[in-house]
């Protein structure tokens, strides 16, 4: 099969990123509240567009999951584009700052254009590069954070789209950028046929070891969820990101209030808080994607994750010591940032190597709901024990859940059927 005229695999990255920073979109909400709130909408109302896009999101993800072999990669990601740019081009032709409108057409239908086309990057690029999984797919989902925070620069202070067209209006563009960019990269996404490996590449052997090679043994979603090893995979996902994303919405609040206790001016402190969150997090979560990605192709996956939930769980406790000091914020922010990230590269690739790279589009998708639970737990963790005025016990309460995602991560054996 060696011989047989294929693609060349770096049009595949370019698609993947390209369809990756047009679905971060979903990251990049909060540049459009101080305009709906201007509108009239109270702070709840713009979180409900956002609560229910990540919800669309997850479980079009997983009737994504299951039509990639009928409908095929590259269908599936146009579609998944259209469907995304409709929604935000529709909320635009609205008028912009209607409710439900806006919950509809970029919550709902927005989420799930983006969970319609989430996943074929990460299976198709896994098919392309055996020899590389955790870089192509911390590559392609490092687009996702990275697209975040230029379509926010874009609206906000680098193109200031929404100050000089408006709300419906940048509405209308990025929906159009959004489908044009996906449909662009869905050319690409094509598997390579059927028993094509790269050159120089020889597909290993089971070796039983914890590293286990991927697509030696392929799964169903059925089989898979019968396996103790998806459990034990899902809840440590569910740690993960729950601390995470709790650390997503505290860490404005957070760090303003401690540092203020540190003696700290609100308008300091709020501009300190601000840059933890907008530069050192954010940039660190992108980096934390294809780095943790890459260093897993030598350290294997098993142990990545554990050294990155063992460092993770002893950062957010700490990070209670951390918030009011403007340098070790930024060090904070920056570490516990890197960690969430790798998230996204480290789990598609654990399912894979778990229960093979072939039905990963299948699989990842139920293993991504985890997402969705530790989205719903983490934050309202954090919102409740902040609104008692005890920050700090949410930090620590969500550092030792990851630190029990550890230990349950150690127990993860290779599957046999």
């Amino acid at each position: 099969m060696s011989n047989q005229k294929v693609m060349n695999r770096g049009f595949v990255v370019l698609g993947a990123i390209l369809i990756q920073l047009a679905l971060g979109a979903i990251y990049a909400w909060s540049v459009f509240t101080p305009g709906l709130k201007n509108a009239g909408w109270t702070s709840s109302d713009t979180q409900w567009v956002f609560a229910i896009g990540l919800a669309s999101f997850a479980v079009f993800m997983v009737f994504a999951g299951k039509k990639l072999k009928t409908w095929g990669p590259t269908k599936l990601a146009m579609i998944g584009g259209i469907v995304l740019g409709l929604g935000y081009a529709l909320a635009g032709l609205f008028g912009g700052t209607d409710f439900w409108a806006l919950v509809i057409l970029i919550g709902l239908v927005g989420g799930a254009g983006i969970g319609l086309a989430y996943v074929v990057p990460i299976a198709v690029g896994m098919r392309w590069f055996p020899d590389k999984k955790g870089m192509i797919t911390g590559l392609a989902v490092a687009g996702f954070g990275f697209g975040a925070m230029g379509w926010v620069k874009l609206a906000g202070s680098w193109g200031h789209l929404i100050d000089n067209m408006g709300l419906s209006h940048t509405f209308i563009v990025y929906g159009i950028a959004f489908a044009i960019m996906v449909i662009i990269g869905g050319l690409w996404m094509k598997f390579p046929p059927e028993g094509w490996f790269p050159k120089g590449y020889t597909p290993p052997e089971a070796s039983g070891t914890a590293a286990k090679p991927a697509g030696t043994t392929d799964y169903t979603s059925n089989e898979m969820l019968k396996s103790y090893q998806f459990y034990l995979i899902f809840l440590t996902f569910v740690f993960s990101a729950g601390a995470g994303l709790m650390s997503i919405g505290l860490m404005k609040l957070y760090p303003m209030q401690a540092l203020m206790d540190a003696g700290m001016s609100e308008t300091a402190a709020s501009a300190a808080a601000g840059t933890a969150m907008a530069v050192f997090f954010s940039l660190a979560n992108g980096l934390g994607r294809i780095l943790w990605g890459t260093l897993s192709d030598k350290l294997g996956r098993k142990t990545s994750i554990i050294i990155m939930t063992a460092t993770q769980g002893i950062l957010v406790i700490l990070f209670t010591y951390m918030a009011g000091n403007e340098i070790l914020l930024y060090l904070g922010a920056t570490l516990i940032g890197f960690n969430f990230g790798g998230n996204f590269a480290l789990f598609p690739t654990i399912t894979a190597d778990t229960f093979g790279a072939k039905n990963v589009g299948q699989n990842y998708p139920f293993v991504f709901l985890a997402y969705g639970v530790g989205g719903i737990a983490g934050p309202m963790l954090g919102g409740r024990l902040g609104d008692m005025g005890n920050f700090p016990l949410a930090f620590t309460i969500s550092g030792i859940a990851v630190l029990l995602g550890m230990v349950l991560m150690i127990m993860v054996k290779p599957a046999k059927k």
